[in-house]
Parts: C-alpha cells; sequence; structure tokens
C-alpha cells in the first residue's frame, strides 16, 4: 500500500480547501424577511428573501423568497420548511460568462429546507433560440418532491452570445 506523500496530502488539502471556498461563495445573502406567525416560544415563522449571485454568469442575481418555520423546531433546525418559493432574477451588471460554456440545464444553487431529504434548488436553463437564461426554483424530497415551483427569465443581450456546451 502506498503511503500518502507530502505532495498528495498538500493536494488533498488544497483541494478540500477550494471546495468549502466555492461553498461558502454561492451561499445565500439575505436581503430581508417579515414575521408571517407570531411563536411564544423560538423564533416568528417568516418568509425570508435571499440573493444568489449566478456563479457561472456574471451580472446576474437572482431573488429567491421562501417560508421559513419558526418555534422550537425552526430554532433547532429540525422543522421542515413548507415546499414554496418564488424566484426573480435579473441584470445586475453587465452579463458575462468567465468561466466559459454553459450546459443547457444546470442546478446553480441548492439549500437544505429540512433537516433531511428536502432542499430547496435553483436550476439555470438556456433558451438558446431567444439568448435567455431562464431560472426555475422548486422544492424536493427524497421521496415525494413538490410540484409547486416558479420560473423567471434574463435575456441575454444580442450582442452576448450565449456560450454552451
Amino acid at each position: 500500500m502506498n503511503a500518502p506523500t507530502p505532495f498528495r496530502t498538500s493536494a488533498s488539502l488544497g483541494a478540500a480547501l477550494l471546495l468549502c471556498a466555492a461553498a461558502v461563495a454561492h451561499a445565500a445573502e439575505p436581503v430581508g424577511e417579515v414575521s408571517t406567525a407570531f411563536k411564544i416560544i423560538g423564533p416568528n415563522h417568516k418568509v425570508v428573501v435571499e440573493a444568489y449571485d449566478d456563479p457561472k454568469v456574471s451580472g446576474v442575481t437572482c431573488y429567491v423568497s421562501r417560508a421559513k418555520t419558526g418555534g422550537l423546531s425552526g430554532a433547532f433546525g429540525l422543522a421542515e420548511d413548507k415546499a414554496e418559493a418564488s424566484i426573480a432574477c435579473r441584470q445586475v451588471g453587465d452579463i458575462a460568462f468567465p468561466q466559459g460554456a454553459l450546459p443547457t440545464q444546470e442546478e446553480v444553487f441548492s439549500e437544505r429546507a429540512s433537516i433531511l431529504f428536502k432542499r430547496l434548488r435553483v436550476v439555470r436553463m438556456v433558451d438558446a433560440r431567444r439568448n435567455t437564461l431562464v431560472y426555475l426554483t422548486y422544492t424536493d424530497r427524497l421521496i415525494d418532491g413538490s410540484p409547486q415551483n416558479s420560473v423567471t427569465a434574463v435575456p441575454v443581450p444580442r450582442t452576448t452570445a450565449i456560450p454552451k456546451r
């Protein structure tokens, strides 16, 4: 059996740090929240609005609003948030594709919506015919997802072609 060399160990550590940095870079940025139901113990039920910058398309930010369960289960991270979300993506600067070609469909954000098995997802799709980026948000669960979803589109100026795979 081969023993790990200092180079292999350093390379593995570097790769792990790079993955952690990438995960942090794509985290939600809180924009605001409103309470929807008062809870005597623990935080109130809320609707939160978070901003996500598309990691492969500079100049596009998506704003996602979603329900966040409060109470004791919400305070301890044990609650299951409702499968209701809305999305609005906007051009917030010059659109560019610093990483090159985009797949025709790709998950760009994912966030836990319960302690196990349920996730809020945002998927980017390329509408090449219209030179437009389409973003879809939905919630899935290991066994039974929800058909509730929301969609938004960001037209890319005709002078900027979307590089696609």
